[in-house]
């Protein structure tokens, strides 16, 4: 492929470091040490107005000598270029492969002048690269740092959780920018600064972490002992001992381009390549904070720091030990936060309307009167295109171990259904292809998805208890299933492995077709109970009825007291019904 400057890559790079709505993410990591059932976990929402909510499928597959994979942006889809396709893949459900590997991310935009408009592989690219080429977090570490390394990097800074059913890992990285020297053999243009600078950290047993759109590694040890080594020995990265791994010129990359003039040990990733704002702290920190706060006790100290009131106070910890072990479901609250319990919860001022919506919609600041404001960024978030935890377990077969508990739209009315990472295939209507952001389908997951969400959003504090009550119901039961689901599928493994997998297959393919018909009923009844703004009687999902088969008279819930008054602060006395006496 002829090698130029993409200018369509630099515009959506450059508007993800300027726009931090665009592609903004939030990532939890847990530890085994810190889960009820010793499993790992690690979870990803893929937020972006344009991300349409599908599970990609991928087999296992062996590949021709001289195979060729085409590498495509993710913001635009333009072609960037071909790599060699490695002898065999390993098969995925989503970010997640059959050796119960998975990765999630979001980006942190960095320094501007750091994207490299010539670099090939891009953040979603070594997703998707390293889960079918890599069976362990330590592996896929090493595949992400040698594909760059190779051929280059094609985003702006990046954060990715790396997850296997034995550690977790965080792995932050950033381009080196543009300098553009002609091959004197050639002539062809070849960037100097090729590839990028990174580091990668394992969380520490028992402890959990988190990331939301700003790198979060600050200071971390150096090759100083067998704990810390650089990409000069990536192949050490086996070794057991290790837990940090970085780029050898992480550091001296900084001096050299006058980001960086202390000692090594003062070196922090985070300060020197994506230097903190406001919006940094109140977008992104902000989001750690709230899931940092739900199982800690001692995150109050860290509210103005989190908040932006105070961007010199100390940086909140990488990784926390929670209060208590958590599981899948925790994380799934997780991912409903909008700041509730706070002063800041975005159901409580008056941008959430008469029905106390937690949302607002873009852009993320406004201008009113020469004056620049913002809405709060939460953990959910309406343009979610989909999220998932993916939780591994150690002592299961990896095709029985893994599962991808996986939701499409908005995490506060989606249904995480449990898709098993040995399956072998997935629900047409939740698959990748049928349908598309610009294409609507009337049972694709997505769209039915974004029906019943769209209609809460009009009456949020009415309708979310019903939503509620059927999330709970599916997800309690396929997390009360799991353990039956479990043990039968690990009988057939000893007998049969391919039947194991085929009977894992229809359970998780069943429960992603029972899980999108039941969505569509629940908007159906939706619809119906509160038409018009008005409230219909019912009693356990059926609508009461006369004694001659006549709809029984609706109810009208009004408005809340805090709506009439400022009603009243707007109008005066407008509306005031005259006394007649």
């Amino acid at each position: 492929m002829k090698r130029h400057i993409r200018i369509s890559l630099i515009l959506g790079i450059l508007a993800i470091i300027t726009n931090p709505q665009v592609n903004a993410c939030t990532n939890f990591l847990v530890t085994a040490g810190a889960t009820v059932d010793g499993s790992t976990m690690i979870s990803y929402a893929a937020d972006s107005h344009i991300r349409y909510g599908e599970l990609y499928f991928s087999k296992a597959q062996h590949w021709p000598e001289g195979s060729m994979v085409t590498i495509y942006d993710r913001s635009t889809a333009e072609p960037l270029g071909q790599i060699p396709q490695v002898p065999y893949t390993y098969q995925t459900v989503g970010f997640m492969n059959e050796h119960q590997l998975a990765i999630g991310e979001s980006t942190f935009g960095g320094r501007s002048e750091l994207v490299d408009s010539t670099g090939l592989m891009d953040y979603a690219a070594l997703m998707f690269m390293a889960t079918q080429r890599a069976k362990t977090a330590r592996e896929a570490i090493k595949v992400i740092a040698e594909l760059i390394e190779k051929h280059g990097y094609a985003s702006s800074g990046e954060s990715f959780s790396i997850g296997d059913p034995n550690e977790v890992w965080i792995m932050e990285l950033i381009g080196k920018g543009t300098d553009l020297q002609h091959d004197e053999e050639t002539g062809q243009p070849i960037n100097q600064n090729k590839g990028a600078v990174w580091v990668a950290i394992r969380i520490p047993d028992g402890y959990v972490s988190a990331h939301a759109n700003h790198a979060r590694i600050t200071t971390f040890p150096k090759e100083d002992n067998k704990r810390s080594i650089s990409s000069k020995n990536l192949d050490d990265i086996f070794n057991p001992e290790v837990e940090v791994v970085y780029a050898h010129d992480v550091i001296s990359f900084a001096r050299a381009q006058k980001y960086f003039d202390g000692k090594d040990a003062e070196f922090s990733f985070s300060d020197v390549y994506a230097p903190l704002d406001f919006g940094a702290a109140r977008f992104c920190e902000l989001r750690v904070w709230s899931m940092f706060s739900q199982v800690s006790d001692e995150m109050d100290e860290y509210w103005d720091y989190a908040t932006g009131e105070d961007l010199e106070a100390e940086r909140m910890p990488l990784f926390i030990k929670p209060n208590r072990k958590l599981t899948p479901q925790d994380l799934m609250s997780f991912k409903r936060n909008h700041l509730q319990g706070t002063e800041l919860d975005m159901a409580k001022d008056a941008g959430a309307g008469p029905f106390g919506r937690p949302y607002r919609w873009r852009g993320l600041t406004w201008e009113y009167n020469g004056q620049e404001y913002f809405n709060e960024r939460t953990t959910v978030t309406q343009q979610t295109g989909f999220s998932f935890i993916a939780q591994m377990r150690s002592w299961l077969p990896d095709p029985i171990g893994g599962i991808n508990w996986f939701g499409v739209d908005d995490a506060g009315t989606t249904v995480y259904v449990p898709f098993y990472c040995g399956i072998n295939r997935v629900p047409e209507n939740w698959a990748e292809g049928y349908g598309d952001i610009l294409d609507y389908k009337d049972d694709a997951a997505f769209w039915v998805f974004n029906r019943v969400a769209h209609y809460a959003y009009l009456f949020y504090n009415r309708v979310m208890p019903d939503v509620r009550e059927v999330q709970s119901e599916l997800e309690n039961k396929f997390t009360e299933y799991t353990p039956g689901v479990d043990a039968a599928a690990l009988k057939l493994w000893e007998t049969d492995k391919q039947l194991a997998r085929e009977f894992l297959t229809d359970y998780s393919v069943n429960m992603g077709e029972y899980t999108v018909k039941r969505w569509k009923d629940l908007g159906d009844f939706l619809l119906v109970k509160y038409l018009d703004g008005n409230r219909k009687q019912e009693e356990n999902g059926r609508f009461l009825r006369n004694e001659w088969g006549y709809p029984q008279p609706p109810s009208f819930p009004g408005y809340s007291d805090e709506w009439k008054e400022n009603v009243i602060k707007d109008t005066g006395e407008r509306f005031v019904y005259p006394d007649e006496e």
